[in-house]
């Protein structure tokens, strides 16, 4: 991913903090957040600091036999100095390659997992047993 040098964060985010990447063939969602219930930005009574800023990206993948990979990413910006977290651009770079890495290895588990599992052949259905023919009926000697 080259980031966007027109946007703070490397890509356009909306008023929620979603974006969108597409890398390597994937649409990559792109979220950030702090830890704040969305009221103003204030620095923590206790620690004097504002709230570190996540960003996350996510890959989410269907397969052709209903297989559904994801990928996950997450990188944590923290502000300095009292000051709030900053933009940064390579923030979202790298949680977008942490996602992509992260959904590789699972991609590579899940085949590793069907090319070990081999289902049972089926058990063949019994043969009927023969039919047994009926005794001959004797009759009482007189």
């Amino acid at each position: 991913m080259i980031p966007d040098p027109n946007h703070p964060w490397g890509l356009p985010i909306d008023y929620a903090g979603r974006g969108t990447v597409t890398e390597n063939g994937h649409t990559i969602g792109v979220r950030l957040y702090d830890n704040t219930l969305g009221g103003p930005l204030e620095p923590d009574p206790m620690t004097g600091e504002y709230p570190a800023v996540y960003v996350t990206a996510q890959i989410s993948e269907n397969g052709e036999t209903s297989a559904f990979l994801r990928g996950y990413g997450l990188v944590t910006v923290n502000p300095a100095n009292g000051n709030p977290a900053v933009p940064d651009p390579t923030a979202v770079q790298r949680a977008v390659e942490a996602s992509l890495a992260d959904f590789e290895t699972r991609r590579l588990a899940y085949a590793a997992l069907c090319a070990a599992w081999v289902p049972a052949a089926p058990e063949p259905d019994p043969e009927p047993a023969p039919e047994t023919e009926p005794a001959p009926e004797t009759t009482p000697a007189p």
